[in-house]
């Protein structure tokens, strides 16, 4: 019952970027399954190759990579409707230069690299379903890459609220701050400012 939620809910998000063929949504119910996994779960280690995507029904994901001193940097924070996937592994199926690991218990919806293409080779309407997420995945890393370039710390943790109001409660300060690029002293005087 629960899988099969889930599996509406995918088909929901699908189908508001285009409409599905019921043989499609069929092959996509068959082809994906539900998987439960615990706060700090490692889904993508570092040089493993990403064989699936995730797609979250409940729960986050962070996406971050390590420096040569073993210092993290959060590169992405993923919640309920976002797909956790390292782009760069998954579609090249090259080994991974981040980390995905989920930031609480997390469900996601788990489809296969081997099925994703097979889908995009038997169904037309899917790959134009894959163009768009690709784009608008893009998009959004053009947008995180601009706000570090143009907006100042104050103006990154506000855009961040506005599209995530509880994300306080959710994500670990530390985690937030190596988000936006600051550092946890800094972000902590901006709240300090927006309290007062």
């Amino acid at each position: 019952m629960e899988e099969n939620l889930a599996k509406e809910s995918l088909m929901g998000f699908l189908e508001s970027i285009h409409s599905m063929s019921p043989e499609l949504r069929a092959a996509l119910f068959s082809n994906t399954y539900l998987k439960k996994v615990n706060k700090k779960h490692i889904l993508l280690d570092i040089a493993e190759i990403q064989k699936s995507l995730f797609f979250i029904v409940k729960g986050s994901v962070r996406s971050y990579y390590l420096d040569s001193f073993g210092k993290d940097t959060t590169s992405w924070l993923l919640f309920e409707g976002d797909l956790a996937i390292s782009g760069y592994s998954f579609f090249s199926q090259k080994r991974s230069f981040e980390i995905l690991e989920t930031l609480e218990d997390t469900r996601l919806l788990v489809l296969s690299h081997d099925k994703l293409m097979d889908l995009y080779h038997s169904f037309p309407e899917f790959n134009y379903i894959g163009r768009i997420l690709t784009e608008t995945y893009y998009i959004k890393a053009e947008e995180k890459a601009n706000e570090l370039r143009v907006f100042s710390a104050t103006e990154r943790y506000q855009h961040l609220l506005e599209k995530h109001p509880n994300i306080i409660a959710r994500v670990p300060l530390g985690i937030i701050s190596s988000y936006l690029g600051i550092t946890q002293s800094t972000l902590s005087r901006i709240r300090a400012k927006k309290e007062n």
